[in-house]
């Protein structure tokens, strides 16, 4: 299909830019959702990238998804004329954000229950073994439930 210059620059920069691009497979769409360039168009321009290997293609409920490779990126940064510190946004790589200081205890906001209130039930100081029944102990359920002897 014979695709205008204009229209391909600026689906293979947008596909640079993302690193990722999908398309409804609607071959009558007056225009891609995103790019104001016929569907049909950015559909052939990435299934023709697809068959040189510079971009992987995925199908799914009527969409098709498609992701850059490595060798797609090399091409592409070539074909726009885009120097090597350019890369696309999936192969950035995440800036974390150092997490806020924690300071033991809690923070500002947070409940604390006052000594004494539950800690008093958990923990014994004298070494007291927990009182519970006494090991001879045999619970009988007769009667009780569908384990009921029968009359």
């Amino acid at each position: 299909m014979i695709i205008s210059k204009e229209n391909r620059r600026v689906i293979y920069e947008n596909l640079f830019k993302e690193g990722v691009m999908v398309a409804k497979k609607d071959y009558n769409a007056p225009k891609h959702e995103e790019l104001d360039i016929p569907n049909l168009e950015v559909i052939k321009a990435l299934q023709s990238l697809t068959s040189k290997g510079y971009v992987k293609t995925q199908f799914s409920w009527q969409w098709y998804y498609y992701t850059l490779t490595p060798e797609g990126v090399e091409f592409l940064r070539e074909w726009l004329h885009l120097p090597q510190e350019v890369v696309p946004e999936t192969h950035r790589k995440p800036v974390r954000a150092r997490p806020a200081q924690v300071r033991p205890g809690g923070g500002e906001g947070a409940y604390r229950a006052p000594r004494g209130e539950r800690d008093d039930y958990r923990r014994r100081d004298d070494g007291a073994k927990k009182e519970g029944a006494p090991g001879e102990y045999r619970p009988q359920f007769a009667g009780v439930g569908r384990g009921a002897p029968r009359e």
